[in-house]
């Protein structure tokens, strides 16, 4: 995934360096956090019941539902759309050593 850090007013990009591991490391697991945070979400929006009688009922359609949600998660959380793992990374990031930043 390529990213395209820009500067606090957002006017000029800065110069693209190549991230450490370290801190490849940290955006890879904000991002699986932002992931499961999405499939939380959707698990608790589906589990809302309106009263209506589904044609279409049953276990195997509540798995492909999850399963759905679940790549849907992913790569909505892949894509940096809702920022919610940028925003983990950057809080995250002040804890790396000086040169991992």
């Amino acid at each position: 995934m390529t990213t395209y850090p820009i500067n606090i007013a957002g006017a000029t990009p800065l110069p693209e360096r190549e991230a450490s591991p370290i801190r490849e490391e940290l955006r890879q697991a904000a991002q699986q956090f932002e992931a499961i945070l999405l499939r939380q979400m959707l698990s608790s929006a589906r589990s809302t019941d309106f009263g209506g009688n589904e044609l279409f009922g049953g276990e195997g359609e509540e798995t492909f539902r999850e399963m759905r949600d679940a790549r849907f998660a992913e790569v909505t959380a892949e894509s940096g759309q809702l920022g919610f793992a940028q925003a983990i990374e950057q809080q995250l990031a002040r804890f790396l050593p000086q040169g991992d930043r």
